[in-house]
């Protein structure tokens, strides 16, 4: 069975620094594609950031590209949001996914996709 665990989320300022974590198992980690949505109230899942498995792929949607950097770990089983100059648009509950083999595009269906249970972030301004 598929887990994805998140922590790291939590409520900060403007302009202040986060780092996501997300910890995977029972998957083919290391063939996987992973990412990072988020959900503010009110409003539909969308993608933030998603690394391939190969070949060095990542996506970043424009709202957060030069702000927010994704990575794994193949050695942890872990994928990782760092969020730096975080906005008062950034609030919402962020979710961490995974694909076997295919990298995940804000046009994959949300269906096909593991999801964990997703980690809050606050961010004042």
């Amino acid at each position: 069975q598929v887990q994805l665990v998140e922590s790291g989320g939590g409520a900060v300022q403007a302009g202040d620094s986060l780092k996501l974590s997300c910890a995977a198992s029972g998957l083919a980690f290391t063939t996987s594609a992973l990412a990072w949505f988020r959900q503010a109230p009110g409003q539909g899942r969308e993608l933030v950031a998603s690394i391939g498995w190969s070949l060095g792929f990542t996506y970043y949607d424009d709202s957060v590209k030069g702000r927010f950097t994704i990575s794994r770990d193949n050695y942890k089983n872990s994928v990782y949001l760092q969020m730096d100059n975080v906005k008062p648009d950034d609030t919402a509950v962020y979710y961490c996914a995974a694909q076997r083999h295919t990298n995940i595009w804000p046009n994959t269906p949300q269906d096909r996709l593991e999801w964990g249970q997703g980690t809050q972030v606050t961010v004042s301004s």
